[in-house]
């Protein structure tokens, strides 16, 4: 992470409100969270203001997302921030930023699904409405979308890593899901859409189910199955099932089995920055190794029934 040298505070954004879109300008202003890639400011009840400020590839991440969001939102099922307006760097702020939607919720990371059938019927809907052909032009993924393969030198450092902190306790079956996922098929069918980014901090919940998606910056076209690991990394034990009948857009056996080898690389990110978290490390956040280590236990568990 690489923080941006200048002070995200409420006081700029209020001025860069002035200067770009002064309209909004009068509104409260508050911080609403600080993500990994961006701050995200409340504005009044119904806006907010996100800001790059630790990643550099943050500001091509908002640019993309203004540029497909607004068009791919009317069709999904459950609330996204939709992008209203883009800010341009100047000199108060050398980074580009936008003005989206506010959706309400609380991260899963904090508050899981509870409700085990709503949840996967809600899911499922979400994915059946996202995962149609992207257009020519479409963005690529980076590392997300496409053969397993190009991410297994990823899985392997992840793997030694969690084993040599001694957070797996199974590395033989965690493995044994991993290189049955590899050995599936590639994706043979069109590029589809997918968010890229389905982990539990990134999707809401309310009253037990989810009640919004945030943060597209990983949108781009591919293969489904890496949205697809939600069933094991966002789900309740006993509901993958239910998501699996209820999604109605591309699903085979290969598919399957692919969507579980993105599960057990989105557990591993979840369970080294929940440590990171729990020990005071730069970047951890202890709220993602709860769910992470829940959604490994229940990838074994598949993989031995």
């Amino acid at each position: 992470m690489t923080h941006t040298e200048i002070d995200i505070t409420a006081e700029l954004v209020r001025e860069l409100l002035r200067d770009q879109h002064p309209d909004l300008a009068d509104r409260p202003v508050r911080l609403g969270a600080r993500g990994w890639d961006n701050q995200l400011w409340r504005l009044g009840d119904d806006l907010a203001v996100r800001l790059p400020w630790a990643t550099q590839s943050a500001d091509a991440l908002l640019r993309k997302e203004h540029a497909w969001l607004p068009a791919l939102a009317p069709r999904l099922p459950l609330p996204v921030p939709v992008p209203q307006r883009l800010g341009e760097p100047s000199e108060r702020f050398p980074r580009p930023w936008i003005v989206t939607t506010w959706v309400p919720g609380e991260p899963a990371d904090r508050a899981p699904a509870t409700r085990a059938a709503d949840a996967a019927d809600s899911l499922a809907a979400f994915l059946s409405a996202l995962h149609r052909p992207a257009p020519d032009g479409a963005p690529v993924g980076r590392g997300r979308g496409g053969p397993l393969a190009d991410v297994a030198e990823e899985f392997a450092k992840m793997l030694a890593s969690a084993t040599e902190l001694g957070l797996i306790p199974d590395p033989d079956a965690v493995r044994a899901v991993w290189e049955d996922a590899a050995a599936a098929p590639d994706w043979a069918g069109p590029a589809l859409w997918i968010h890229g980014d389905l982990h539990s901090a990134n999707v809401l919940t309310a009253d037990g189910t989810f009640c919004g998606v945030i943060d597209f910056g990983d949108l781009c076209a591919g293969d489904p199955a890496c949205d697809l690991a939600a069933a094991w990394t966002l789900l309740p034990d006993g509901a993958a099932d239910r998501f699996h009948d209820a999604y109605q857009s591309a699903m085979d056996a290969a598919t399957l089995r692919r969507a579980r080898g993105w599960a057990v690389l989105r557990a591993f990110v979840g369970i080294l920055v929940g440590d990171a978290g729990v020990h005071g490390r730069p970047g951890g956040k202890p709220t993602w190794g709860p769910p992470a280590q829940a959604a490994l236990r229940r990838l074994i568990a598949t993989g031995r029934g």
